[in-house]
C-alpha cells in the first residue's frame, strides 16, 4: 500500500522559523504515525506537482506587514491554477511567526485556500509576540496531529 502524503510548505527566513519548520517536520515523522510519508519543502522548492502528490498540507509562514509572506504569497500564484480542480477538499493545516497579531496573515492565507476549496483540519497554531521556546513544542504537535490524522484517515 502506498504511503500517505503529507507536504510541509514553511517559509525559514532565519533561525527561528527553521527551529519551527524542523518541529512540524519532527512532529510528523514521529515515532507513533507510521504509513505517511513526509516532504518538507520551501515554498519557492514547492511545484504543483508536490501538491498535486500530498493527500494534506501544512503551511507555514512568518507575518510581514500584516500578511503572508512573499515566499509563500509566490508559492499560491504558481500552485493555484493547476491544483485548483484537481485537489479540492486537500485537509490543511497553517502555522503563523506573528510578531504582531497574525490577523491580516491569517486572514489572507484563509482567503485563498478557501478559493482553493482546500478544507482546515486544524485551528490556525499563531506564534504571536517575541519569539520563545515554548512555539517549537506546538510546531511539534501541529506535525504529530496532521500525520496522526492522515494515518488514522480522518482526513
Amino acid at each position: 500500500m502506498q504511503p500517505k502524503r503529507l507536504l510541509i510548505v514553511g517559509h525559514v527566513p532565519s533561525a527561528n522559523t527553521q527551529a519551527l519548520r524542523d518541529a512540524v517536520e519532527r512532529g510528523a515523522c514521529g515515532p507513533d504515525v507510521e504509513g505517511v510519508g513526509v516532504d518538507a519543502r520551501s515554498p519557492f522548492d514547492t511545484t504543483p506537482e508536490h501538491v498535486l502528490a500530498a493527500d494534506a498540507i501544512i503551511l507555514g509562514t512568518t507575518e510581514n506587514l500584516g500578511y503572508m509572506s512573499g515566499a509563500l504569497k509566490d508559492f499560491f500564484d504558481r500552485i493555484y491554477y493547476p491544483c485548483l480542480e484537481a485537489k479540492q477538499g486537500l485537509a490543511y493545516g497553517l502555522y503563523i511567526r506573528a510578531g504582531h497579531d497574525g490577523t491580516g496573515t491569517r486572514r489572507g492565507i484563509e482567503t485563498i485556500v478557501t478559493g482553493l476549496r482546500w478544507r482546515a483540519v486544524h485551528e490556525p497554531l499563531v506564534c504571536r509576540g517575541e519569539f520563545s521556546e515554548a512555539f517549537v513544542p506546538q510546531c511539534e504537535e501541529l506535525g504529530l496531529l496532521m500525520a496522526a490524522g492522515l494515518e488514522a484517515g480522518v482526513f
